[in-house]
């Protein structure tokens, strides 16, 4: 299948690789297939492309790279939901949030987006009652100083279950 993407072009994808959302990120109802696009250049950071909306792509990246301690709770209804038989074959990804001024990237901890590679369906989940927020800013929680990231690197936007 070609996924037209403004970023990157028209990219092949193959349809195992879809992942679909019954319920889709908030804001974005009417966006219910994506796939995730991976480049080199943009590691540990990856693409959660929209595959009817060309437009519409969010950097995500797995938590544990910024948050080694990072733990979630999934309801059991919702592992039901997403087919979920085996945890082994959840991701987990966090949405990346990257402003003009990159010493204030954010990560949303309190809404993970979990996928199950086995059945391809994919939810974000909304952690009430936990100690993580919206915006866990990267950069100020890191060691990394904006004059630590190479100028010719761009900055761009699984956890056990």
């Amino acid at each position: 299948m070609i996924v037209s993407t403004i970023r990157f072009g028209d990219i092949d994808i193959q349809d195992n690789k879809v992942i679909t959302m019954p319920k889709p990120i908030l804001g974005f109802e009417h966006l219910k297939r994506y796939c995730i696009i991976e480049r080199e250049d943009c590691r540990p950071f990856l693409w959660y492309q929209a595959v009817d909306d060309a437009a519409v792509a969010f950097i995500i990246v797995n938590p544990l790279f910024f948050y080694p301690e990072y733990r979630i709770e999934v309801n059991p209804r919702e592992l039901e939901e997403l087919r979920i038989r085996n945890v082994e074959l959840v991701e987990t990804y966090v949405i990346v949030s990257v402003p003009s001024d990159p010493r204030r990237m954010s990560i949303n901890l309190q809404g993970p987006v979990v996928i199950s590679t086995e059945s391809r369906l994919a939810k974000q989940l909304i952690l009430v009652n936990s100690e993580y927020r919206v915006k866990h800013y990267i950069m100020e929680e890191t060691d990394t100083t904006v004059d630590e990231i190479p100028e010719d690197e761009t900055v761009i936007s699984e956890v056990a279950v």
